[in-house]
């Protein structure tokens, strides 16, 4: 059932995406009085699922989710209609338009899908407001992994800031690390302020370490007590008497306190019989189990981080919800583009994936929350990787159109049909890449 909720949140955020990015040519066309003959949702080979003509426009629906298109006439897209290059040009045709109009409309789809991401920003904290957990409110500190200990940081610490840069939002210091190459981090331990240098190519490590989806891999994380929200019938703490709200405090005598510490050394007593430690309505009390090889008691911890720290909320009237959208998506279209150059920097091309990797990252509930904002990161990730300059996309034709316009004399249709056959091949082989990639991690899990 999981599954089913993610794939459909996956198609309907592909599907909304595809339209809007889609409109947005289609509108700019429409606007100049060029001529749309199709607008598809989803590429439509041999056989499309639905259409209906309405005027010059033919509206459909194909059966490969692979994007959509709207077929501009007189122009050399993916249809490769070359019949229809070699006629005349028409008035109302691509072709015969003033490049500058021509730039417009291919850049109509990356600006609606932009402006889609900031009204989802807008819509969202105008309702629901911001809610993050600032650094310096982690009054238990920090649980460091041990990576993060390598480079003197401790359980407990207060990070206060990356590079002498202030760090607000606790959840942001992990891309921080990775993405702006930083060289020093400053915590407060024990009352006093601790600066620790980072290595050069530490945050590649950090990264490879995220991927091995380890307990002890990534960088740092929130420390909070072990608290038990649940306990799985026929566990290990099930048959011992363990209970939902039981406080666990120790493993064989030695006091653990904190989940992830807990945690590790379960992990290492594998197997073994242990003592496990809790506080009961202000008791108390022992419980001897012995640990599966998987080193779980089967318990689910509280992880409500509202009910351990005091997190900070921002809430934004509509008018003051504008420039905030407009800041957030302005953000993360930064955030983004630093993990490409970090990607290409890095050659770290297994980071790519297909749509396994995107499907993966929707809730496994209805969480519309999650959906929207979900849905506005990938509306900037399809605008950006739409603008890149690879011929077949909107940023190759938006590359010849600036040449056009620069040196007054566009490329020939031949050129075109050669650069647009060699974009697609670049572009299937990079959709075959991904999946790939995506078939690989699955296999190797």
């Amino acid at each position: 059932m999981e599954i089913a909720i993610k794939v459909i949140q996956f198609f309907l955020s592909l599907s909304l995406l595809i339209i809007i990015h889609e409109l947005g040519h289609f509108l700019a066309a429409r606007y100049f009085n060029t001529r749309v003959e199709k607008f598809y949702l989803f590429f439509n080979p041999w056989f499309t699922i639905f259409k209906k003509k309405i005027g010059d426009t033919e509206y459909g629906m194909g059966w490969l989710p692979l994007g959509g298109y709207v077929k501009i006439s007189g122009m050399i897209d993916e249809s490769m209609d070359k019949e229809q290059m070699n006629q005349a040009p028409q008035p109302w045709e691509f072709r015969s338009k003033p490049a500058w109009q021509r730039l417009i409309v291919m850049l109509g789809g990356v600006t609606f899908n932009l402006i889609f991401a900031v009204l989802i920003y807008v819509f969202m904290l105008s309702i629901i407001g911001e809610q993050y957990l600032p650094s310096q409110n982690l009054k238990y500190g920090i649980h460091a992994q041990p990576l993060a200990q390598e480079i003197g940081l401790q359980h407990g610490d207060v990070i206060l800031s990356i590079d002498n840069r202030e760090i607000e939002n606790f959840h942001t210091i992990t891309s921080a690390v990775i993405l702006d190459e930083a060289s020093s981090i400053q915590v407060k331990r024990n009352g006093e302020i601790v600066n620790m240098r980072i290595p050069e190519g530490y945050g590649r490590r950090v990264l490879d370490s995220m991927k091995e989806r380890e307990v002890t891999a990534g960088f740092v994380m929130e420390r909070i007590p072990f608290i038990i929200y649940g306990v799985q019938e026929g566990s290990a703490a099930y048959q011992a008497g363990v209970k939902p709200g039981d406080s666990i405090v120790s493993l064989n005598g030695e006091e653990l306190p904190f989940f992830l510490e807990y945690r590790e050394k379960l992990i290492a007593n594998a197997g073994k019989d242990v003592r496990v430690g809790a506080v009961r309505d202000g008791e108390m009390l022992y419980f001897d189990m012995t640990l599966p090889e998987t080193g779980m008691m089967g318990v689910q911890p509280k992880g409500d981080l509202s009910a351990f720290f005091d997190l900070r909320k921002k809430e934004y009237s509509v008018v003051a919800a504008v420039p905030a959208g407009v800041k957030r998506a302005y953000a993360t279209t930064i955030d983004y583009f630093k993990q490409l150059r970090f990607v290409v920097r890095e050659r770290d091309h297994e980071s790519l994936g297909g749509f396994i990797t995107i499907g993966s990252i929707f809730s496994p509930t209805w969480d519309w929350v999650h959906f929207w904002t979900i849905t506005a990161f990938l509306s900037i990730i399809l605008a950006i990787m739409n603008i890149l300059p690879i011929p077949a996309l909107d940023g190759g034709h938006v590359m010849f159109l600036l040449y056009e316009m620069i040196v007054g004399k566009k490329p020939s249709d031949k050129f075109m049909e050669y650069a647009q056959t060699v974009g697609m091949v670049l572009l299937l082989g990079l959709i075959i890449f991904a999946q790939y990639n995506d078939i690989m991690r699955l296999f190797s899990r």
